[in-house]
């Protein structure tokens, strides 16, 4: 029966709905990056309060708790000020610069910082796939804009490469 559903004798149904979000679809740069970018993130939506619990919820806890997090603003116009972690509240910072419209930058308080590409959520498999590779590359040079500028230059074969959804 569905946890919202009235059961039959006429009480409410003491279960609640929730939804939890798949695990991140996320790349990582193995143990040190020597570039900009620590790896990226493909998010299935562009609702950063559904998201960013499910990117948290992938990372490996011994690389500290994320308190806080800075995103593009142009990508997540509506985003929260606090997204709800199962066991804390993560701050959520807008941010301007350039360099960061598609990047989302993950605090750790004291241990460090991540720092990943965002990949757009309608993008192809196939240039999802390059683009989570190119940045996790512990040897990529290049800012997440940098490397989705380079992606929508690459010559693509007819019909290949065409974005999904909206």
């Amino acid at each position: 029966m569905d946890a919202l559903a009235t059961p039959p004798d006429g009480t409410p149904s003491g279960d609640t709905h929730t939804y939890t979000m798949p695990l991140s679809r996320l790349s990582l740069t193995p143990e040190s990056s020597h570039g900009p970018l620590d790896g990226a993130w493909w998010p299935r939506c562009d609702a950063l309060a559904l998201e960013l619990p499910a990117l948290v919820g992938s990372l490996d806890p011994g690389h500290g708790t994320v308190t806080r997090v800075r995103v593009g603003a142009a990508q997540w116009a509506d985003a929260p000020r606090t997204v709800a972690s199962p066991d804390h509240l993560i701050e959520v910072h807008l941010s301007y610069a350039a360099d960061e419209a598609h990047a989302v930058i993950l605090d750790c308080g004291t241990v460090g910082r991540w720092e990943l590409l965002v990949i757009p959520p309608g993008e192809t498999a196939a240039d999802a796939e390059r683009l989570l590779t190119a940045a996790a590359d512990p040897w990529n040079a290049l800012s997440a804009r940098r490397i989705l500028a380079g992606a929508e230059e690459e010559p693509r074969p007819e019909g290949a490469g065409e974005r999904r959804g909206p």
